[in-house]
C-alpha cells in the first residue's frame, strides 16, 4: 500500500447548526454580480452584466467567531455577506425544477475580497483568483439543515462595528438558488461538501484592523468576525 510523503492536511469542514458533526468541504463556488443594487453601484447595467462564477479554495473557510488577519498586498480590503448555499448530493446537468434536492443547508458567508486586486484584474482581462482566493476569504457561519425549510427569501444584513453597510433581501438575487446550481452544474460536476456563495447586495466597503462584523440571513445563525492585524 502507498504513503503519502507527508501527512495530508485536515479537510476543511463547516458546523452544522443545533449538531455536533461538520459539513466536509469539497470546493467552494461564488457567483458575482448576481444582485441588481450591487451591479448598479460599480456603475454598470444590470441587465447587460449577467452573473459569472469564481472559486475559492476549500481552506480558505473561517469559522464563526474567528479572528480574520488583515490579507497581504491590498490597501482596499472589502466585505460582501452572502447566502452559502451547502451541497448534500451533486451531479451535471441538473434541471433547475430538481436543484433542490441537492442542497443539504443554508448558512451565512463573508466573500471577502481584495478590491483593489480585484480592479487592477478587471482592467487588465485577468482572473481575479488573487482578489478573491487567498487565505481565510471565506469565512462561514453554521449550517442550518434543509430539512428546516429552504431559504427563498428573508432579510440579507452586515453590520460593521455596530453601523449596517449592507441590508437587502435574499429573494433580489438575479438568479435564484435553484438556477444558480443548474447553471454551475453545467459547468462543473457538482459533489457533495460543495459550498456556493450565491452572491451579495449593495454596501459593500473597506474593513481596518480592530473591525467587528456581523452579518446574517432571516433564520440562520448570525456570522461575527473580527479583523485583526496583519499576520
Amino acid at each position: 500500500m502507498s504513503e503519502f510523503v507527508f501527512p495530508p492536511p485536515a479537510t476543511p469542514s463547516v458546523a452544522v447548526d443545533g449538531t455536533p458533526q461538520r459539513f466536509p468541504v469539497h470546493r467552494i463556488y461564488c457567483i458575482g454580480l448576481n444582485y441588481a443594487d450591487h451591479i448598479r453601484e460599480f456603475g454598470r447595467d444590470p441587465q447587460a452584466s449577467p452573473p459569472v462564477f469564481f472559486m475559492k479554495p476549500a481552506d480558505a473557510v473561517v469559522a464563526n467567531g474567528a479572528a480574520i488577519p488583515y490579507p497581504p498586498r491590498t490597501a482596499n480590503f472589502h466585505h460582501e455577506i452572502e447566502l452559502v448555499v451547502a451541497l448534500g448530493r451533486g451531479g451535471r446537468d441538473i434541471a433547475a425544477a430538481d436543484a433542490l434536492q441537492c442542497v443539504f443547508g443554508y448558512a451565512v458567508g463573508n466573500d471577502l475580497t481584495r478590491r483593489d486586486l480585484q480592479k487592477a484584474a478587471k482592467d487588465r482581462g485577468e482572473p481575479w483568483d488573487t482578489a478573491k482566493g487567498f487565505d481565510n476569504s471565506a469565512p462561514v457561519a453554521a449550517i442550518r439543515p434543509a430539512s428546516r425549510g429552504h431559504v427563498t427569501r428573508g432579510r440579507i444584513w452586515l453590520q460593521v462595528n455596530g453601523e449596517t453597510r449592507q441590508a437587502s433581501d435574499v429573494s433580489h438575487m438575479i438568479w435564484d438558488v435553484p438556477h444558480v446550481i443548474a447553471a454551475l452544474s453545467q459547468l462543473y460536476e457538482l459533489r457533495a461538501g460543495d459550498l456556493i456563495f450565491s452572491g451579495t447586495p449593495s454596501g459593500v466597503g473597506a474593513l481596518r484592523p480592530g473591525d467587528r462584523l456581523e452579518g446574517g440571513v432571516e433564520g440562520l445563525e448570525v456570522l461575527r468576525n473580527t479583523i485583526s492585524a496583519a499576520a
